[in-house]
C-alpha cells in the first residue's frame, strides 16, 4: 500500500500517531541482537537507540500533527484477573531492556511527546480507545506497532503503521490489506481468527487442532467463531469433536483477543499536538547514552555529546525504577523470550546467564581415522533421522571446500569429521558418508540446509530423503523474527553458541578461515552447531505440527 499518508484523509491537520511502546522497544532491542550497542560504561543501549531511531524516522518521514506513546503498567487487567493463565508464559523483561526503559521515557519527554497509560488496561486497549474516539473527531489514526492483533481495529481512518526494517520503508495496512492477509470480509473478523487459532504468545488457547489456515477457512465459511460453533454439524471427525468440546474455550479466547475500546482515556487535542523537542533535555539524555550521531541529527552538526555518561550508580537507579514496569503486553518481537549479547550475556528470563559451551556438559567426539568414520557412518545409516552440518573454508559456493562434517542426533552430543584440503584428498572421506546422506528413508536435519546440500553436491553427494530445515521452520512459525541459529539458540534454548569470530577473528583482511583452526577447537565449534540445530529441530517440529 502506498505510504502517501496525507491522501488518507482530507484533513491534513488531524493525523494522530499512537506508538505501542513495548512492542517497539522489544523490536528495537532485537534488531541489534547480533551487534549490540554498548557505550563506554558497558551499558547495552540497543533498546533505547533502536526506539529513538524509529521515533525520529517517523517524525521526519510522516510529520504527524498529533502523537503519543502508550505504555503498559504494572497493574493487572481484567483479563489477568479472570483468566490467570493469560500471558502467564511471558518471560520476564531482560536486564538490558529493563535498564533502558527509564531512558526511553526521558527521551520521549525530551521530544515533548506525551506518555499515556491506564492502570487496569493494556496498551492495546488504550490505543484502541483513543483510535476510535479520534476517528469520531475527524482524525486519521496510525497505530504504530508490529502486533497483528491490531488488525481488528483497522478502518478507513484507523490504520496500522509497521516501521520498516534494515532501511526498508514502513508498511501501511488499511482494511484492504488486513482483509487480504487473513482472507476476510471485514477486519472485525480478525478477532474470530484469533479466537479459533489461539495465540501461544499470550497463552490464549483457542480451539485445539485449529491452526491459522484452518481458522481462516472456517471464518470464510461461517463468518465468525460463533458461526462455526452454530454450524458444527457441518464439520467432520476430530475437528467437529473439538469444536463441540471446546466451544466455550473458543468464546473465551475471542474475548481475550478482543481489544477494548472504552478504556478511561480521552483525546486531548492540545497535549497530543506535536511540538518541537526540548533541546536541553535531548542533549542531556543523549549525552548520558552517548548517542553522538543522533544528537547531531536533532541539534545540528555542531552539537557535541558532553563527557558525562551515566555513572554506575545512576544506571542502578534506572534499573530499580524500571522494576515497577510490567510486561503483560510486551508484544512485538519478544515472542519466545529474549537473549542478549554485549557486556552481559543474559538469559531471556532475566534471572541467570545464558548457558554456553563452557557451562554445559557435552560429549563432542572427533572421527579422525577411517575406522572411526566407518563406524560413525554405519551408526548414522541405522537412524531414522540425524542432523548434519558442513564447515567450509569460504562462504561462496564457487570457492568453498569442505573443512569438516559434523553430526548430532542426541542433545549435547555430536561428532566432528575433519576433512583435508583438496577435492581428491577429501573425496574418500565424503564417500564414507554417502550411503547415510543419500538414504531415502532417513530424515536429514540442518540449518540453512540448501547451502550444505550444494556444498556436498560439489563432491558428488546428493542429500536425499525427508528434510527439515530449522531456519525455514522458524520462518513459518515466526515470520517477523530473525532466523539465524545464534538468535534462535538464545531466544528458544537460552543458550549462546560460540561465535565464529572466537576461532577466526573479526571481519577484515586479517580474518582467518576454518582451515587454519586446530582440529580440536574446530570440533567443539562444529559439533556444537550440529547439536544446537538438533535441539532446535526437537523444539520446532512439534510446533509446526501443532500449528498445521
Amino acid at each position: 500500500m502506498s505510504l502517501s499518508l496525507e491522501n488518507q484523509n482530507g484533513n491534513h491537520d488531524k493525523r494522530l500517531f499512537l506508538l505501542d511502546a513495548f512492542a517497539l522497544i522489544y523490536r528495537a532491542y532485537f534488531s541489534f541482537i547480533r551487534a549490540p550497542r554498548v557505550n563506554s560504561q558497558r551499558m547495552n543501549t540497543s533498546a533505547a537507540f533502536g526506539f529513538t531511531l524509529t521515533l525520529m524516522d517517523l517524525i521526519k518521514r510522516e510529520k504527524p500533527t498529533h502523537i503519543a506513546v502508550v505504555f503498559d503498567t504494572a497493574a493487572p487487567t481484567e483479563r489477568h484477573i479472570t483468566h490467570v493463565e493469560y500471558k502467564a508464559n511471558r518471560q520476564e523483561m531482560p536486564d538490558d531492556i529493563r535498564s533502558n526503559v527509564p531512558y526511553i521515557r526521558r527521551i520521549i519527554e525530551a521530544f515533548n511527546i506525551p506518555v499515556i497509560e491506564s492502570d487496569g488496561y493494556e496498551a492495546d486497549d488504550v490505543i484502541g480507545t483513543l483510535a476510535k474516539k479520534a476517528e469520531k473527531e475527524g482524525y486519521t489514526t496510525y497505530m504504530v506497532t508490529p502486533d497483528k492483533d491490531f488488525g481488528q481495529l483497522v478502518t478507513e481512518n484507523i490504520l496500522m503503521y509497521k516501521p520498516g526494517r534494515s532501511g526498508a520503508p514502513p508498511e501501511l495496512l488499511g482494511p484492504k490489506e488486513v482483509c487480504a492477509r487473513w482472507d476476510l470480509d471485514n477486519t472485525d473478523q480478525v478477532r474470530d481468527i484469533l479466537g479459533l487459532m489461539g495465540d501461544a504468545v499470550d497463552n490464549i488457547p483457542g480451539i485445539p487442532g485449529i491452526g491459522e489456515k484452518t481458522a481462516m477457512k472456517l471464518v470464510k465459511q461461517f463468518g465468525s467463531l460463533e458461526g462455526v460453533i452454530a454450524g458444527v454439524e457441518q464439520l467432520k471427525g476430530k475437528q467437529k469433536e473439538n469444536v463441540i468440546a471446546f466451544a466455550e474455550q473458543g468464546r473465551m479466547s475471542k474475548a481475550l483477543a478482543t481489544i477494548i475500546v472504552d478504556a478511561p482515556v480521552d483525546v486531548d487535542h492540545t497535549a497530543l499536538h506535536l511540538d518541537p523537542p526540548d533541546k536541553e533535555k535531548i542533549k542531556e539524555v543523549f549525552s548520558e547514552l552517548e548517542f553522538r550521531t543522533l544528537l547531531k541529527s536533532v541539534l545540528g552538526e555542531d552539537a557535541q555529546v558532553e563527557a558525562a555518561p551515566a555513572a554506575p550508580a545512576a544506571r542502578k537507579k534506572a534499573a530499580a525504577n524500571a522494576d515497577q514496569i510490567s510486561m503483560f503486553g510486551d508484544g512485538g518481537d519478544g515472542l519466545h523470550g529474549n537473549g542478549a549479547e554485549g557486556s552481559r550475556t543474559v538469559d531471556p528470563s532475566g534471572r541467570q546467564p545464558l548457558a554456553n559451551l563452557s557451562t554445559t556438559p557435552h560429549d563432542y567426539r572427533i572421527a579422525d581415522t577411517p575406522e572411526k568414520q566407518t563406524a560413525l557412518a554405519k551408526e548414522l545409516a541405522s537412524l531414522k533421522k540425524f542432523c548434519f552440518d558442513t564447515e567450509t573454508d569460504a562462504l561462496s559456493l564457487q570457492e568453498a571446500e569442505l573443512v569438516g562434517l559434523s553430526f548430532s542426533w542426541k542433545k549435547h552430543e555430536g561428532w566432528y569429521v575433519p576433512v583435508p584440503a583438496g577435492m581428491e584428498n577429501a573425496q574418500p572421506i565424503v564417500e564414507r558418508f554417502r550411503a547415510a546422506l543419500e538414504n531415502l528413508k532417513i530424515e536429514k536435519v540442518a540449518q540453512n540446509l540448501k547451502y550444505d546440500m550444494l556444498v556436498l553436491e560439489r563432491y558428488g553427494v546428493s542429500v536425499q530423503g525427508p528434510q527439515f530445515d530449522t531456519m525455514l521452520a522458524h520462518f513459518l512459525l515466526e515470520s517477523d523474527l530473525r532466523h539465524g541459529m545464534d538468535y534462535m539458540a538464545e531466544t528458544l534454548l537460552h543458550y549462546r553458541p560460540q561465535p565464529i569470530t572466537d576461532l577466526i577473528g573479526p571481519k577484515g583482511k586479517t580474518q582467518k578461515n576454518m582451515r587454519s583452526v586446530p582440529v580440536e577447537i574446530a570440533a567443539e565449534y562444529a559439533a556444537e552447531d550440529a547439536d544446537i540445530t538438533w535441539q532446535l529441530h526437537e523444539l520446532l517440529a512439534p510446533r509446526l505440527k501443532e500449528k498445521e
